[in-house]
């Protein structure tokens, strides 16, 4: 493979540790506070992790620990989507390890948790890492969507975990991952196995985030690539002068990258999911603002301008939610029988046997292709895949009919010619930031830390992230810190909440006293191509999202 000069100059970047980490690994000890619990449905989690329930949060300090110099064999699992960074949480880990005891031994699994399963495995040496370090994507070992969730897989991975003769097993991913995690760990526990199970916070969506995980890593490299190729398009409109460009952005179930694409390049217009939803706003009330925007900028003969669109808007529109839970519910139940129905007319003729009324009337006033992809495959969880529904194509159809009856307002012309555009695999494998970069390594450092003090049932953790890195906290949460009980295919069941958007926060609250302006004045901002040679001020800055979060 042709190796660009980037690639070659990134391998060669060290990334920034917290001081902490910087000592011998011998005089770093955990340091334990109190006991813990669940974010909620306490009782319920402490009987599903009667082992791992209420375990302390750990920080580090100096003091002497032989325990960092023992040998470790470790395997490590890339699980999930990818996101910038996820190389040097492995840089992190293995160095990590290697600097406590030379003889130490780091496997990936191949293919996500696939390969646990399947015993699937390569031994990282550090010619290999040297030639992955500080780069995107997860290519190293690849990744994976397989769930570890039945008794005869947990079974599995423990034979296979055994036979590798693994002390830990270091699982980077997202909500999901992580709560398998923590499944996992118990299950080891409660079988007798003393191999540690340490989680890592993965996902571009920003949704694993709490007061412990300021943000999970990917999503500062993301939101920063996203947000350079929302300035390119900003400009060209503002260039060209007649097109509206309709912009979704990845976020399922938060809209944490819109936000904070909108802050960094101050579209006209950037729609809120998690607003939707609180003011319970219909298609028509979202189709409605937009407009608004469109005919008064219209009004000033600007013609032309950028809609940010959370990927899981639809979702959230309360009228669009019922119609999705109702087909997810039906797919659950009836899904090969409507698989079988090939022909469109006659799955419309199947629904209106099964939708409510006010679906069916939804469902046939969609678009063919629109109502077509709501009736797609499912998702592992068998949810809509809400990623592959065009709802930027769905809303600017939607705008030119509102449009059609206006087209002649006051003493001007109103002219609308929009294009649609999907950023997504586009940020998940960008070289990472500085940030990304640093913060991904101090991760994997901080998993070796709590591996060698003999810890299972964590989450490796950097706080303080908007000091300088050597100010950083490592440390570990506790998994079952994180959870709550909710539904999920019919059945109650623990998972590590997401993290959405808060209304009254900083951030939103930030984006809306100057979305009016946005919305009638060009205010694009250009934040150009991602930085990795230069000022700490131009090249090491975390996201506007994680300073205003930590702005009283």
């Amino acid at each position: 493979m042709e190796v660009s000069a980037l690639q070659k100059a990134r391998y060669s970047y060290t990334p920034k540790l917290p001081d902490i980490l910087k000592r011998p690994p011998d005089n770093i000890m955990p340091q334990f506070g109190a006991a813990t619990g669940s974010i909620a449905d306490q009782a319920d989690l402490q009987t599903i992790f009667r082992h791992n329930y209420g375990k302390p949060v750990v920080t580090f300090t100096n003091g002497k620990n032989d325990a960092m110099r023992r040998r470790l064999c470790v395997g490590v699992v890339l699980s999930g989507g990818q996101a910038p960074g996820g190389h040097n949480v492995i840089a992190g880990l293995y160095d990590g390890m290697k600097k406590g005891c030379r003889d130490s031994k780091l496997y990936g699994f191949l293919g996500g948790p696939s390969g646990l399963l399947e015993n699937k495995t390569l031994e990282f040496t550090g010619g290999l890492i040297d030639q992955y370090r500080n780069t995107g994507g997860f290519d190293i070992i690849g990744s994976g969507r397989t769930k570890i969730e039945s008794p005869e897989q947990f079974a599995c991975a423990l034979e296979n975990a055994k036979k590798r003769g693994l002390d830990a097993i270091v699982i980077i991913g997202g909500d999901d991952s992580n709560t398998n995690a923590a499944l996992l760990s118990e299950y080891f526990t409660e079988n007798g196995s003393s191999i540690q199970i340490i989680g890592c916070p993965k996902t571009i969506d920003g949704d694993l985030k709490n007061e412990h995980i300021e943000v999970s890593f990917g999503f500062d490299t993301a939101v920063k690539t996203y947000s350079e190729l929302i300035g390119n398009i900003e400009r060209d409109a503002a260039s060209a002068k007649k097109y509206w460009h309709f912009i979704k952005l990845m976020g399922r179930s938060a809209s944490h990258i819109a936000l904070e694409c909108a802050l960094q390049a101050q579209p006209n217009v950037c729609l809120i999911s998690e607003e939707v939803e609180e003011k319970k706003m219909s298609l028509d009330d979202i189709v409605t603002e937009i407009c608004s925007s469109i005919i008064k900028r219209a009004s000033g003969g600007e013609n032309f301008g950028v809609v940010l669109i959370p990927e899981g808007l639809i979702e959230f529109v309360p009228e669009m939610k019922k119609l999705i839970k109702e087909l997810n519910d039906l797919m659950a139940v009836y899904g090969d029988e409507l698989s079988a129905i090939t022909n469109f007319i006659d799955q419309q003729y199947w629904l209106e046997r099964h939708l409510s009324g006010e679906s069916l009337g939804l469902f046939t006033s969609l678009p063919p292709e629109i109502a077509r992809q709501l009736l797609a495959d499912r998702d592992p969880h068998g949810n809509v895949q809400v990623s592959k529904i065009d709802t930027e194509k769905l809303l600017i159809g939607m705008a030119e009919k509102k449009l059609a009856e206006l087209r002649q307002v006051g003493a001007y012309a109103l002219k609308f010619s929009a294009l649609a555009h999907f950023f997504g695999y586009e940020g998940r494998c960008a070289f990472p930031s500085n940030f990304d970069a640093d913060y991904c390594y101090s991760l994997g450092f901080t998993a070796f830390v709590l591996i060698a003090s003999g810890l299972t049932g964590y989450i490796s953790s950097v706080k303080n992230l908007v000091a300088p890195a050597d100010k950083w906290i490592p440390g570990g949460i506790p998994l079952t810190m994180m959870m709550n009980m909710e539904r999920r295919h019919g059945l109650s069941k623990p998972v590590i909440k997401k993290a959405l958007v808060e209304l009254d926060g900083n951030p939103f609250k930030t984006f809306a006293a100057s979305r009016k302006q946005w919305a009638e004045k060009t205010c694009f901002h250009f934040p150009g191509a991602i930085q990795y040679y230069g000022p700490p001020e131009v090249c090491d800055q975390p996201t506007k999202t994680l300073k205003l979060e930590h702005t009283e």
